[in-house]
């Protein structure tokens, strides 16, 4: 049985949520040292390979926005709990896979959980003091930087040291000790104040649309972007997309709430996450390869797995050091100026490393720039949206937005891979992206990230209330739940 919610520890909670914000964060990056030995591990071609990593993109797209609906219908703590539950199961089958096919199937049950985090955004508004609700949405924002971070040479060291399949049983262990931890110490949130239906066409319209989406972009460069395949997946994509809005518009109870996301203080939010997602993804996708290439090349700096993730690590500490100020300088100058702050520092970082590619010691300074701007950006993205829609709608905004930015790493990562895929040079009779090539993909952040402040400083928002959030609907009850709420505990 759950404690319940008034002898909850707010410092105990908010670590629980991080903690399982890292955990889901892990799954993205766990089989990250694998990707070359994937088609030789599961007997297949490297093109069936690649699904091990777009099962995961596609299912988390589709249930992100459906379990921050259902987590304000049916409650944020039930629904972290069911989130949790395809994170152990699908771990549990990636370790026992010993084919692509059912490996693809645990790599999707694991994007299946990756709502806890905007889930556990929301849950906050819920259950903890406003004085303490910016900092800590600053912190759990930026664990899932933490966990991409940390991953990487965590699950290097494990691939390289043990059997692949440890690294499924652990993140299996992980996952369900965060179940634990939430049934045992997370109280319950706010549901909806009045019934409401579950709109199932809106799911299935918004899922199609995106799977087909995501799909044409992650898979373009392989099947080309001009083949029969991508173009109707694009096509495909666009009308689903229209007629789910035009159903969104119309439906009594929408899967997301299209008037409250034209907002404009909502709107532009998302608008500029999208652009952040970009330009976070696009350095994490340079700065491996430099470190890893063959010093031989004349860029390259020969650094092993192991080594480059170690390199790469300190970036994602850097945004949990600097959510504490983020949410300080939103408390006193609204998250508005933090999310623009923040996309200035990244593209500060992108400008740095024109000079510095040459040198290990130089990329690491480079990581740990950007990953401060998005740890600020990342850290006032949820805070606006929070502050622009009732405390019933809040986990699927947040949902919403996290979805954002992950149709901007979508992106990031098909216009990164054509730059470097254009821009090659021959080494050992072997195609590389050049030294040109790195430096245009950078180029390219810079301006992304340079476009994400220019949208921020269009974000039109309201007074800010106390502990920095702008000030809500009117109708809307600002004050956290401090009682059991609607949700009646497990």
């Amino acid at each position: 049985m759950s404690i319940s919610q008034r002898d909850a520890s707010p410092g105990g909670i908010v670590g629980i949520l991080a903690f399982a914000g890292i955990t889901a964060a892990l799954m993205q990056t766990l089989v990250v040292p694998l990707l070359g030995e994937l088609a030789t591990l599961l007997n297949t071609s490297a093109s069936n390979a690649s699904w091990v990593v777009t099962a995961t993109l596609l299912a988390a797209a589709v249930a992100t926005p459906v379990a921050g609906r259902l987590g304000d219908l049916y409650g944020k703590r039930r629904m972290l709990l069911i989130s949790v539950a395809p994170l152990v199961l699908g771990s549990v089958v990636c370790a026992l896979s010993s084919g692509v096919l059912p490996m693809i199937v645990g790599r999707g049950l694991q994007g299946l959980g990756m709502g806890v985090v905007p889930l556990g955004l929301s849950l906050l508004r819920d259950v903890l003091p406003a004085e303490r609700l910016g900092t800590s949405i600053a912190l759990i924002s930026a664990s899932m930087g933490v966990g991409g971070a940390l991953g990487l040479p965590f699950s290097a060291a494990v691939a390289e040291h043990t059997s692949w399949r440890v690294l499924f049983w652990v993140a299996a262990g992980l996952s369900l000790l965060v179940g634990v931890l939430i049934w045992l110490f997370v109280p319950a949130g706010r549901t909806a104040a009045e019934p409401a239906r579950f709109d199932g066409v809106g799911a299935v319209g918004l899922g199609g649309g995106l799977v087909c989406l995501l799909l044409a972009v992650s898979k373009g460069s392989d099947w080309g972007w001009g083949s029969v395949t991508t173009l109707g997946l694009f096509a495909a994509a666009a009308v689903l997309l229209l007629a789910w809005g035009r159903w969104e518009l119309r439906v009594a109870d929408p899967l997301v709430d299209l008037r409250l996301a034209g907002r404009p203080q909502v709107l532009f939010t998302n608008l500029a996450s999208v652009l952040v997602g970009f330009s976070m993804y696009a350095q994490s996708l340079v700065v491996p390869q430099l470190l890893q290439l063959p010093e031989e090349t004349g860029y390259g700096l020969g650094q092993s797995m192991m080594a480059m993730g170690l390199w790469m690590a300190p970036g994602g500490l850097m945004m949990m050091v600097l959510s504490p100020f983020g949410a300080k300088l939103s408390a006193a100058r609204g998250p508005k100026v933090t999310l623009a702050v923040g996309s200035m520092v990244i593209a500060i970082g992108y400008g740095m490393s024109l000079p510095l590619l040459g040198s290990t010691w130089g990329l690491l300074l480079v990581t740990l720039v950007c990953s401060s701007g998005v740890g600020l950006a990342y850290g006032a993205m949820p805070t606006l949206i929070m502050g622009a829609v009732p405390q019933s709608e809040t986990a699927s905004a947040n949902s919403f937005n996290t979805l954002m930015r992950s149709v901007g790493t979508s992106v990031a990562a098909a216009v990164v891979g054509v730059v470097l895929a254009q821009l090659t040079t021959e080494f050992g009779g072997f195609p590389l992206p050049s030294e040109d090539g790195f430096r245009v993909a950078m180029l390219i952040g810079c301006g992304v990230a340079l476009g994400a402040a220019a949208v921020a400083t269009l974000i039109p928002v309201r007074a800010a209330g106390p502990g920095g959030d702008a000030e809500a609907e009117p109708a809307t009850d600002p004050t956290p739940a401090r009682a059991g709420a609607s949700e009646a505990t497990a």
